[in-house]
Protein backbone atom coordinates (compact mmCIF):
# COMPACT_ATOMS: atom_id res chain seq x y z
CA UNK A 1 0.00 0.00 0.00
CA UNK A 2 1.25 3.51 -0.84
CA UNK A 3 2.25 5.80 2.02
CA UNK A 4 -0.91 7.69 3.01
CA UNK A 5 -1.18 11.39 2.29
CA UNK A 6 -4.14 11.89 4.62
CA UNK A 7 -4.97 9.85 7.72
CA UNK A 8 -8.71 10.04 8.38
CA UNK A 9 -9.71 9.45 12.00
CA UNK A 10 -13.26 8.17 12.53
CA UNK A 11 -14.41 7.95 16.19
CA UNK A 12 -17.09 5.25 16.52
CA UNK A 13 -19.56 4.61 19.33
CA UNK A 14 -22.98 2.99 18.83
CA UNK A 15 -23.67 4.32 15.33
CA UNK A 16 -24.75 1.17 13.50
CA UNK A 17 -27.58 3.02 11.73
CA UNK A 18 -25.25 5.54 10.09
CA UNK A 19 -21.83 3.90 9.92
CA UNK A 20 -22.05 2.31 6.48
CA UNK A 21 -23.01 5.59 4.84
CA UNK A 22 -20.04 7.24 6.54
CA UNK A 23 -17.53 4.53 5.58
CA UNK A 24 -18.76 4.32 1.99
CA UNK A 25 -18.19 8.05 1.56
CA UNK A 26 -14.63 7.74 2.89
CA UNK A 27 -13.41 4.62 1.08
CA UNK A 28 -14.73 6.00 -2.23
CA UNK A 29 -12.70 9.22 -2.06
CA UNK A 30 -11.02 10.35 -5.28
CA UNK A 31 -7.80 10.51 -3.27
CA UNK A 32 -6.73 6.90 -2.85
CA UNK A 33 -3.65 7.49 -0.67
CA UNK A 34 -5.64 7.38 2.55
CA UNK A 35 -5.30 5.74 5.92
CA UNK A 36 -8.74 5.21 7.50
CA UNK A 37 -8.34 4.87 11.27
CA UNK A 38 -11.58 3.74 12.92
CA UNK A 39 -11.48 3.90 16.72
CA UNK A 40 -14.33 2.00 18.35
CA UNK A 41 -15.05 3.42 21.79
CA UNK A 42 -16.66 0.36 23.37
CA UNK A 43 -19.73 0.18 21.12
CA UNK A 44 -22.54 -2.02 22.43
CA UNK A 45 -24.36 -2.32 19.10
CA UNK A 46 -23.10 -3.80 15.80
CA UNK A 47 -20.71 -0.94 14.99
CA UNK A 48 -17.55 -3.01 15.55
CA UNK A 49 -18.88 -5.84 13.35
CA UNK A 50 -19.57 -3.31 10.58
CA UNK A 51 -16.02 -1.99 10.89
CA UNK A 52 -14.61 -5.50 10.55
CA UNK A 53 -16.72 -6.02 7.44
CA UNK A 54 -15.10 -2.93 5.84
CA UNK A 55 -11.64 -3.91 7.07
CA UNK A 56 -11.93 -7.10 5.02
CA UNK A 57 -12.96 -5.15 1.91
CA UNK A 58 -10.37 -2.35 2.09
CA UNK A 59 -6.78 -2.68 3.34
CA UNK A 60 -6.68 1.03 4.16
CA UNK A 61 -9.15 0.52 7.01
CA UNK A 62 -7.44 0.19 10.40
CA UNK A 63 -9.52 -0.72 13.46
CA UNK A 64 -8.64 0.18 17.03
CA UNK A 65 -11.05 -1.32 19.55
CA UNK A 66 -10.92 -0.16 23.16
CA UNK A 67 -13.12 0.13 26.26
CA UNK A 68 -15.34 3.22 26.41
CA UNK A 69 -13.30 6.21 27.55
CA UNK A 70 -14.97 9.18 25.87
CA UNK A 71 -14.58 11.27 22.74
CA UNK A 72 -11.37 13.07 23.70
CA UNK A 73 -9.37 9.93 24.40
CA UNK A 74 -10.81 8.25 21.30
CA UNK A 75 -9.62 11.11 19.09
CA UNK A 76 -6.17 11.22 20.67
CA UNK A 77 -5.72 7.46 20.20
CA UNK A 78 -6.66 7.77 16.52
CA UNK A 79 -4.42 10.78 15.88
CA UNK A 80 -1.47 9.11 17.62
CA UNK A 81 -1.80 6.23 15.14
CA UNK A 82 -1.77 8.49 12.06
CA UNK A 83 1.13 8.21 9.60
CA UNK A 84 -0.18 10.51 6.85
CA UNK A 85 1.16 13.96 6.01
CA UNK A 86 -2.19 15.43 7.10
CA UNK A 87 -4.94 14.32 9.47
CA UNK A 88 -8.65 14.58 8.70
CA UNK A 89 -11.68 13.83 10.88
CA UNK A 90 -15.04 12.34 9.92
CA UNK A 91 -17.67 11.74 12.58
CA UNK A 92 -19.21 8.28 12.19
CA UNK A 93 -22.81 9.51 11.83
CA UNK A 94 -21.86 11.99 9.08
CA UNK A 95 -20.61 11.58 5.51
CA UNK A 96 -18.54 13.50 2.96
CA UNK A 97 -18.38 14.28 -0.75
CA UNK A 98 -16.04 11.96 -2.66
CA UNK A 99 -13.57 14.75 -3.58
CA UNK A 100 -13.27 16.28 -0.11
CA UNK A 101 -9.77 15.19 0.85
CA UNK A 102 -8.33 15.66 -2.63
CA UNK A 103 -9.52 19.28 -2.71
CA UNK A 104 -8.38 20.02 0.84
CA UNK A 105 -4.94 18.57 0.14
CA UNK A 106 -4.61 20.47 -3.15
CA UNK A 107 -5.35 23.67 -1.26
CA UNK A 108 -2.87 22.78 1.49
CA UNK A 109 -0.14 22.28 -1.12
CA UNK A 110 -1.02 25.50 -2.95
CA UNK A 111 -0.68 27.65 0.18
CA UNK A 112 1.74 25.45 2.17
CA UNK A 113 -0.90 25.50 4.90
CA UNK A 114 -0.82 23.81 8.29
CA UNK A 115 -4.63 23.84 8.39
CA UNK A 116 -7.20 23.95 5.59
CA UNK A 117 -10.89 24.26 6.49
CA UNK A 118 -14.03 24.39 4.34
CA UNK A 119 -17.75 25.08 4.40
CA UNK A 120 -20.20 22.28 5.25
CA UNK A 121 -23.84 21.23 5.10
CA UNK A 122 -26.17 20.53 7.99
CA UNK A 123 -28.81 17.95 7.13
CA UNK A 124 -31.62 15.80 8.45
CA UNK A 125 -33.77 13.16 6.81
CA UNK A 126 -37.52 12.89 7.24
CA UNK A 127 -39.74 10.36 5.48
CA UNK A 128 -36.89 9.51 3.12
CA UNK A 129 -36.33 13.12 2.05
CA UNK A 130 -33.10 14.91 2.92
CA UNK A 131 -33.19 18.55 3.93
CA UNK A 132 -29.82 20.27 3.82
CA UNK A 133 -28.50 23.78 4.30
CA UNK A 134 -25.04 25.12 3.60
CA UNK A 135 -23.05 26.66 6.46
CA UNK A 136 -20.27 29.09 5.60
CA UNK A 137 -17.19 28.89 7.77
CA UNK A 138 -16.30 32.59 7.60
CA UNK A 139 -17.21 35.90 5.92
CA UNK A 140 -16.47 36.20 2.20
CA UNK A 141 -13.32 38.30 2.49
CA UNK A 142 -11.40 35.67 4.48
CA UNK A 143 -11.52 32.81 1.96
CA UNK A 144 -8.53 31.65 -0.09
CA UNK A 145 -5.81 33.54 1.77
CA UNK A 146 -3.32 32.60 4.45
CA UNK A 147 -4.50 33.58 7.93
CA UNK A 148 -3.38 33.19 11.52
CA UNK A 149 -4.52 34.54 14.88
CA UNK A 150 -1.70 37.10 15.10
CA UNK A 151 -2.57 38.90 11.87
CA UNK A 152 -6.32 38.21 11.93
CA UNK A 153 -7.89 37.86 15.38
CA UNK A 154 -11.28 37.53 13.68
CA UNK A 155 -10.31 33.91 13.00
CA UNK A 156 -11.56 33.13 16.52
CA UNK A 157 -15.05 34.13 15.37
CA UNK A 158 -15.15 31.56 12.57
CA UNK A 159 -17.12 28.29 12.82
CA UNK A 160 -15.64 25.91 15.42
CA UNK A 161 -15.90 22.66 13.46
CA UNK A 162 -12.79 20.46 13.35
CA UNK A 163 -14.12 17.94 10.85
CA UNK A 164 -14.39 20.37 7.92
CA UNK A 165 -10.63 20.42 7.43
CA UNK A 166 -7.23 18.76 7.47
CA UNK A 167 -4.31 19.39 9.83
CA UNK A 168 -0.63 18.90 9.13
CA UNK A 169 0.47 15.97 11.29
CA UNK A 170 3.88 17.49 12.00
CA UNK A 171 2.20 20.70 13.23
CA UNK A 172 -0.15 18.79 15.55
CA UNK A 173 2.68 16.75 17.10
CA UNK A 174 5.27 19.51 17.40
CA UNK A 175 2.76 21.62 19.33
CA UNK A 176 1.36 18.70 21.34
CA UNK A 177 -2.21 19.61 20.38
CA UNK A 178 -4.54 17.20 22.16
CA UNK A 179 -8.21 16.69 22.93
CA UNK A 180 -9.27 16.99 26.56
CA UNK A 181 -9.77 13.46 27.92
CA UNK A 182 -12.33 13.99 30.70
CA UNK A 183 -14.44 10.77 30.68
CA UNK A 184 -18.11 11.24 29.82
CA UNK A 185 -17.64 14.86 28.80
CA UNK A 186 -18.88 16.67 25.70
CA UNK A 187 -17.58 19.63 23.67
CA UNK A 188 -14.07 18.12 23.68
CA UNK A 189 -13.56 19.30 20.12
CA UNK A 190 -13.62 22.93 21.38
CA UNK A 191 -10.24 22.62 23.08
CA UNK A 192 -8.59 21.04 20.05
CA UNK A 193 -10.01 23.78 17.81
CA UNK A 194 -8.80 26.61 20.05
CA UNK A 195 -5.29 25.19 20.38
CA UNK A 196 -4.96 24.58 16.64
CA UNK A 197 -6.25 28.02 15.62
CA UNK A 198 -4.09 29.77 18.23
CA UNK A 199 -0.84 28.02 17.29
CA UNK A 200 -1.09 27.71 13.50
CA UNK A 201 0.95 30.08 11.35
CA UNK A 202 -0.92 29.25 8.13
CA UNK A 203 -4.66 28.60 7.99
CA UNK A 204 -6.67 28.68 4.75
CA UNK A 205 -10.47 28.74 4.42
CA UNK A 206 -11.76 27.04 1.26
CA UNK A 207 -15.07 28.33 -0.11
CA UNK A 208 -16.44 24.90 -0.99
CA UNK A 209 -18.65 22.49 0.99
CA UNK A 210 -17.95 18.76 1.23
CA UNK A 211 -19.01 17.65 4.70
CA UNK A 212 -22.57 16.62 5.67
CA UNK A 213 -23.22 17.14 9.38
CA UNK A 214 -26.17 15.11 10.66
CA UNK A 215 -28.77 16.85 12.81
CA UNK A 216 -31.20 13.97 13.38
CA UNK A 217 -29.15 11.48 15.42
CA UNK A 218 -30.94 11.34 18.80
CA UNK A 219 -27.75 10.07 20.48
CA UNK A 220 -25.64 13.02 19.32
CA UNK A 221 -24.18 15.28 22.01
CA UNK A 222 -25.88 18.26 20.37
CA UNK A 223 -29.21 16.72 21.40
CA UNK A 224 -28.21 16.06 25.02
CA UNK A 225 -29.82 18.43 27.51
CA UNK A 226 -28.41 16.65 30.56
CA UNK A 227 -24.65 17.24 30.16
CA UNK A 228 -24.95 20.52 31.97
CA UNK A 229 -21.43 21.37 33.08
CA UNK A 230 -19.42 19.73 30.29
CA UNK A 231 -18.98 23.08 28.54
CA UNK A 232 -17.51 24.53 31.76
CA UNK A 233 -15.02 21.67 32.06
CA UNK A 234 -13.92 22.17 28.47
CA UNK A 235 -13.46 25.93 28.79
CA UNK A 236 -11.47 25.48 31.99
CA UNK A 237 -9.22 23.18 29.94
CA UNK A 238 -8.89 25.84 27.22
CA UNK A 239 -8.30 28.59 29.77
CA UNK A 240 -5.42 26.63 31.29
CA UNK A 241 -3.92 26.30 27.80
CA UNK A 242 -4.27 30.04 27.13
CA UNK A 243 -2.79 31.11 30.47
CA UNK A 244 0.12 28.68 30.10
CA UNK A 245 1.11 30.28 26.78
CA UNK A 246 2.26 33.83 27.55
CA UNK A 247 2.08 35.12 23.98
CA UNK A 248 -1.44 33.80 23.37
CA UNK A 249 -2.58 34.98 26.79
CA UNK A 250 -1.28 38.53 26.28
CA UNK A 251 -2.77 38.90 22.81
CA UNK A 252 -5.94 36.84 22.85
CA UNK A 253 -7.27 36.29 26.38
CA UNK A 254 -10.06 38.83 25.92
CA UNK A 255 -11.12 37.13 22.68
CA UNK A 256 -11.06 33.77 24.49
CA UNK A 257 -13.26 35.16 27.28
CA UNK A 258 -15.76 36.51 24.73
CA UNK A 259 -15.97 33.10 23.08
CA UNK A 260 -16.39 31.46 26.48
CA UNK A 261 -19.33 33.76 27.33
CA UNK A 262 -21.06 33.11 24.01
CA UNK A 263 -20.68 29.34 24.35
CA UNK A 264 -21.88 29.34 27.95
CA UNK A 265 -24.98 31.30 26.93
CA UNK A 266 -25.57 28.93 24.02
CA UNK A 267 -25.37 25.96 26.41
CA UNK A 268 -27.72 27.74 28.82
CA UNK A 269 -30.31 28.00 26.04
CA UNK A 270 -30.04 24.26 25.27
CA UNK A 271 -30.11 22.67 28.72
CA UNK A 272 -33.30 21.46 30.39
CA UNK A 273 -35.29 23.99 32.43
CA UNK A 274 -34.51 22.39 35.80
CA UNK A 275 -30.77 22.87 35.25
CA UNK A 276 -30.83 26.52 34.17
CA UNK A 277 -30.59 28.27 37.55
CA UNK A 278 -27.87 25.93 38.94
CA UNK A 279 -25.94 26.44 35.70
CA UNK A 280 -26.23 30.23 35.99
CA UNK A 281 -25.02 30.09 39.60
CA UNK A 282 -22.01 28.04 38.53
CA UNK A 283 -20.99 30.37 35.70
CA UNK A 284 -21.64 33.46 37.86
CA UNK A 285 -18.81 32.31 40.14
CA UNK A 286 -16.55 31.70 37.13
CA UNK A 287 -17.33 35.05 35.54
CA UNK A 288 -16.68 36.91 38.81
CA UNK A 289 -13.25 35.28 39.06
CA UNK A 290 -12.50 35.94 35.38
CA UNK A 291 -13.21 39.68 35.68
CA UNK A 292 -10.43 39.94 38.29
CA UNK A 293 -7.79 38.39 36.02
CA UNK A 294 -5.05 40.79 34.88
CA UNK A 295 -5.08 39.35 31.33
CA UNK A 296 -8.69 40.44 30.69
CA UNK A 297 -8.95 43.89 29.12
CA UNK A 298 -12.46 45.09 30.00
CA UNK A 299 -12.14 48.05 27.62
CA UNK A 300 -11.95 45.60 24.69
CA UNK A 301 -15.10 43.72 25.68
CA UNK A 302 -18.31 44.35 23.81
CA UNK A 303 -20.70 46.40 25.99
CA UNK A 304 -23.47 43.81 25.71
CA UNK A 305 -21.08 41.03 26.80
CA UNK A 306 -19.96 42.93 29.89
CA UNK A 307 -23.53 43.92 30.82
CA UNK A 308 -24.73 40.32 30.43
CA UNK A 309 -21.86 38.93 32.50
CA UNK A 310 -22.52 41.45 35.28
CA UNK A 311 -26.25 40.69 35.28
CA UNK A 312 -25.49 36.99 35.77
CA UNK A 313 -22.94 37.72 38.51
CA UNK A 314 -25.25 40.13 40.36
CA UNK A 315 -28.30 37.86 40.49
CA UNK A 316 -28.46 34.56 38.55
CA UNK A 317 -32.10 33.95 39.54
CA UNK A 318 -33.20 37.42 38.39
CA UNK A 319 -31.36 36.87 35.10
CA UNK A 320 -33.25 33.59 34.65
CA UNK A 321 -36.58 35.28 35.40
CA UNK A 322 -35.97 38.18 33.01
CA UNK A 323 -34.66 35.88 30.29
CA UNK A 324 -37.69 33.58 30.62
CA UNK A 325 -40.07 36.54 30.39
CA UNK A 326 -38.23 37.85 27.33
CA UNK A 327 -38.40 34.46 25.61
CA UNK A 328 -42.12 34.12 26.36
CA UNK A 329 -42.82 37.62 25.02
CA UNK A 330 -40.78 36.91 21.91
CA UNK A 331 -42.59 33.61 21.34
CA UNK A 332 -45.98 35.28 21.88
CA UNK A 333 -45.12 38.09 19.45
CA UNK A 334 -43.94 35.54 16.87
CA UNK A 335 -47.09 33.39 17.17
CA UNK A 336 -49.35 36.47 17.25
CA UNK A 337 -47.68 37.82 14.13
CA UNK A 338 -48.18 34.54 12.28
CA UNK A 339 -51.85 34.47 13.32
CA UNK A 340 -52.35 38.02 12.05
CA UNK A 341 -50.72 37.08 8.75
CA UNK A 342 -52.98 34.05 8.55
CA UNK A 343 -56.11 36.12 9.24
CA UNK A 344 -55.17 38.47 6.40
CA UNK A 345 -54.47 35.65 3.96
CA UNK A 346 -56.83 34.89 1.07
CA UNK A 347 -57.03 31.25 2.16
CA UNK A 348 -58.33 32.23 5.63
CA UNK A 349 -60.88 34.68 4.21
CA UNK A 350 -62.05 32.13 1.67
CA UNK A 351 -62.47 29.62 4.50
CA UNK A 352 -64.71 32.04 6.40
CA UNK A 353 -66.89 32.56 3.33
CA UNK A 354 -67.25 28.81 2.82
CA UNK A 355 -68.19 28.36 6.49
CA UNK A 356 -70.93 30.99 6.13
CA UNK A 357 -72.26 29.39 2.98
CA UNK A 358 -72.39 26.00 4.66
CA UNK A 359 -73.74 27.46 7.93
CA UNK A 360 -70.77 26.08 9.89
CA UNK A 361 -70.21 27.72 13.27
Amino acid sequence: MKKPIVSIVIPVCNVENYLRECLDSVINQTMEELEIICVDDGSKDNSLEILREYEKKDKRVIIISKPNSGYGNTMNVGMDKATGEYIGIVESDDYVEKNMFERLYQTACKYNAEIVKSDHYIFSTKEGKQNKKIQYICPEEYYNRVLNADICEEIYDFAMMNWTGIYKTEFIRENNIRHNETPGASFQDNGFWFQAISLAKSVVMLHEAFYYYRQDNPNSSINSKAKVYCICDEYNYIQNFVISNQKICDKHFTKFFTKKVFNYLHSYERIAKEFKIPFLKRIAIEFAEDLKLPYLDLSELDTWILETVNRIIDDPELYYQEDTEYVLRHEYDEVHGKLMMLRESNEFKMGLRIKKLLHIK
